[in-house]
């Protein structure tokens, strides 16, 4: 799954096979729908509306119906970067007040009731929640406030302890990903520094033995993560190439590199590998 834009100018969501196949657009929505995820049994799909007027969580199934929109938490006015748990029973979320200008780490109920402020690791902002397969910690994308400022923390599941991962200096993308037995973590590095080449890292939870997976060094050439396969066989990830864009796959150790879409104008974005989809 990930998201492009349609003729429209929107953004919407796109569902496709691991081999390129069956490709079809399951969100019509009135803005833009970015950052899906989906739950560990396969059953919903949730992701960010956004509106001139704001931003929401919504869930929708995977063949595109029962759409339905979260309530914010009181005082918010945006909701972004949802994330299951992986009870698949909650929601992990970044959500913004601008009457005291915080962005933090929240989570909910899948009916948008219990939701529950867990802070942001001692970071100006946080975003980009994702919870370890074990359920007993949280890493999310963290911001210091200055110019590609963008390092990766690590906290308890209740948002305690709070340790910084990857230094800010990284620039590291909003989007990374747990693999599924818990042993890595895969991330992006040079998010919006276009002077350097984006490369895909993985590390392991403490913060040590940080292993690049592509290793990139023309400025014109980036790859950013989507994430792992649920049997983190594969890693998904879009490939820049001198203005065209690929959908890949590749092995965790970054060998077997195999297409999905090849090099075109067609832009996909937000990539998340389903719980539903096979990746023999």
């Amino acid at each position: 799954m990930f998201g492009a834009v349609t003729d429209d100018g929107s953004s919407q969501l796109f569902l496709i096979g691991p081999y390129g196949h069956g490709m079809h657009q399951i969100t019509h929505v009135d803005g833009d729908a970015v950052h899906p995820d989906w739950a560990p049994n396969g059953r919903w799909i949730a992701f960010e509306l956004d509106r001139s007027n704001g931003c929401d969580l919504v869930l929708i199934r995977p063949n595109g119906t029962h759409m339905r929109t979260l309530p914010h938490p009181p005082g918010r006015e945006c909701d972004e970067q949802p994330s299951f748990t992986p009870a698949g029973d909650r929601l992990l979320f970044s959500s913004y007040d601008p009457a005291i200008d915080d962005e933090a780490i929240w989570v909910e109920r899948l009916d948008g009731t219990h939701q529950h402020r867990l802070g942001k690791g001692g970071a100006n902002y946080a975003t980009d929640p994702n919870a370890a397969p074990d359920g007993t910690r949280i890493t999310f994308v963290a911001f210091n406030g200055e110019d590609l400022g963008q390092g990766l923390m690590r906290t308890g599941i209740g948002g305690h302890h709070p340790k910084l991962l990857l230094p800010y200096s990284f620039d590291v993308a909003v989007k990374h990903d747990w693999a599924p037995n818990g042993r890595r973590i895969v991330f992006t590095n040079n998010a919006d520094n276009f002077d350097f080449s984006a490369n895909i890292g993985t590390i392991q939870p403490n913060g040590t033995h940080l292993r690049w997976l592509t290793h990139y060094t023309d400025p014109d050439v980036r790859a950013y993560v989507g994430g792992y396969s649920p049997d983190g066989r594969w890693i998904a990830f879009r490939l820049e190439d001198h203005g065209k864009y690929a959908l890949m796959r590749m092995h965790p150790d970054g060998t077997h590199r195999r297409v999905i879409l090849p090099l075109s104008d067609f832009r996909p974005r937000f990539i998340d590998w389903g719980a539903a989809t096979s990746s023999r």
